[in-house]
């Protein structure tokens, strides 16, 4: 189906704030249950989900101009996010908050690229006009 929707900025960097921010919670939030941190843990999983639905959703919209200034804020937003968590990494405390800032780093990272590969496949695959294939045959002698 064709998304006619028009292009948001909030939505990717919100979803991917929320399960970045659930991730961490998930490690970092002190004297935890371990029901609390599956639990945690699998909204986060589900806050991803939601992440690259978006991201899907965003990349294949129809706009009669191609990329826009939408897209570009989407794109440098998720970097920023892969940067931040990138330096959460390498300066937190505990060893569990490295491994969830390298694993959201590349995480956010996967989504800056998918979504650009996305986007650019869905504007290319508009330009190309389908061959027009005619609905009747040329009348003739049938063998």
């Amino acid at each position: 189906m064709e998304e006619r929707r028009s292009a948001r900025i909030g939505t990717v960097s919100g979803l991917a704030l929320l399960a970045g921010g659930t991730a961490v919670a998930a490690v970092a939030g002190g004297a935890h249950s371990i029901f609390a941190t599956i639990l945690l843990g699998l909204l986060t999983l589900g806050m991803g989900h939601s992440l690259l639905v978006e991201i899907r959703r965003q990349a294949r919209r129809w706009t009669p101009g191609g990329w826009s200034r939408a897209d570009t804020v989407n794109m440098v937003l998720l970097a920023c996010w892969a940067e931040a968590a990138l330096v959460l990494s390498i300066e937190a405390g505990p060893i569990a908050l490295r491994l969830v800032g390298g694993l959201l780093a590349a995480g956010y990272a996967a989504c800056c690229g998918h979504f650009v590969t996305e986007r650019r496949r869905s504007i290319a695959a508009r330009a190309v006009d389908p061959i027009e294939v005619p609905d009747r045959l040329p009348a003739g002698p049938r063998f």
